[in-house]
């Protein structure tokens, strides 16, 4: 092993980038490892990923696979082909991987074939929904790693049903939230764009489930209607979804419904603002959960499950489907609740990043075994 272990920090999608900045800071601040970032590219453009790359302050990667747009298939061999050839000709001893997306499964399969350790950074979460590919990613990735950092409580009874070994385990806390706490202040101080009403809700809808079949978006859609009756309600549209609206002809309809304000994809520092402004959030985002109970801003979740079920024990979250009449009344309730009566979890204190350091530290002072 080399006397300063290399370690390399795979991100690709833009829910990585939150989860993996404190992580390469805190290494970089930890001294004594040499780090390489590499960035597939899974999302590629500047709404899905440049702004938030140089909003959270990433260096240049020493790496970037250039992978962009594809099938599930096809993207995650995409991944597992280039990172692999990266892998072979820039020796790691350990590799980093974050969150559930197809590069995060495809960097770790690539690097353990390679017999490389693989750390995973947000493991043992679960949905119980095997229709839900980031499911699968989450579970394939936990067989693989090595170090199973985990965010959330029912993250470690997870990985203790599955098998995985204990002393591999670690409850570190959620490194995302060191992030949003990282960031909040400026967020705060962020000017609330002037064509945006002053009191809203915040809207963000993209999973297949939700998006990619006309009527699970008719009926959302009709939900948004009633709510936006009592609340005005704005809308970060992502680009998947912006293309079944069109694509099913919902977009004039959209158009004349003047309490629901269309905006495109935001930064990060504009989101958070976003949220932290919000009366009550509608999402089918996992990430948002979480950062929305942070910030103490009530959300409904336009799903049957989440793999993040602290936020509902803490008081922030409510799950509606994408059933018209559940998610009007699931606004409403959350909409009534007092957001300061939410509880904060465990190890979400801005410091789960020196958690998971001083974990990878242990781990090579122990042999780094697979």
């Amino acid at each position: 092993m080399a006397a300063r272990p290399r370690i390399a920090l795979v991100v690709g999608a833009r829910p990585n980038f939150m989860k993996a900045g404190p992580v390469l800071h805190a290494l970089q601040r930890r001294g004594g490892f040499e780090v390489k970032l590499v960035n597939t590219g899974q999302h590629y453009d500047e709404r899905m990923a440049g702004s938030f790359l140089r909003d959270l302050g990433f260096p240049k990667p020493d790496a970037d696979l250039g992978v962009g747009s594809g099938s599930h298939g096809k993207q995650t061999a995409q991944v597992l082909a280039s990172f692999e050839e990266w892998l072979t000709a820039n020796r790691q001893e350990l590799v980093v991987v974050v969150g559930d997306v197809n590069s995060t499964v495809a960097a770790a399969l690539a690097a353990v074939k390679l017999a490389i350790p693989v750390a995973h950074v947000e493991a043992g979460l679960r949905s119980g929904d095997r229709l839900m590919p980031e499911e699968l990613n989450r579970l394939a990735t936990d067989a693989l790693s090595s170090l199973l950092f985990v965010t959330e409580p029912s993250g470690v009874a997870n990985l203790k049903r599955e098998g995985a070994r204990e002393e591999r385990i670690a409850f570190v806390g959620n490194t995302m939230i060191d992030t949003l706490l990282r960031f909040r202040d400026v967020a705060l101080a962020a000017p609330r764009p002037a064509a945006w009403p002053q009191r809203y809700g915040l809207v963000t809808l993209h999973r297949p489930s939700n998006v990619d079949e006309e009527a699970p978006l008719r009926r959302i859609l009709a939900a948004l209607e009633e709510i936006a009756g009592e609340l005005p309600l704005v809308w970060a549209v992502h680009p998947r979804t912006q293309a079944r609206i069109e694509a099913f002809g919902l977009a004039d309809g959209l158009a004349k419904r003047g309490r629901i304000t269309l905006v495109p994809p935001l930064g990060y520092v504009d989101f958070m603002a976003a949220m932290a402004r919000a009366r009550l959030i509608l999402t089918d985002s996992g990430g948002v959960q979480e950062e929305a109970l942070v910030l103490r801003v009530p959300v409904v979740t336009l799903r049957e499950n989440t793999e993040r079920p602290v936020t509902i024990e803490c008081g922030g979250n409510l799950l509606a489907g994408n059933d018209t009449a559940r998610i009007v009344a699931a606004a409403r309730t959350m909409a009534a609740r007092d957001a300061q009566s939410f509880r904060v979890p465990e190890g979400w204190d801005g410091r789960a990043a020196e958690r998971v350091v001083d974990r990878i530290a242990r781990f090579f002072a122990e042999g780094a075994s697979l």
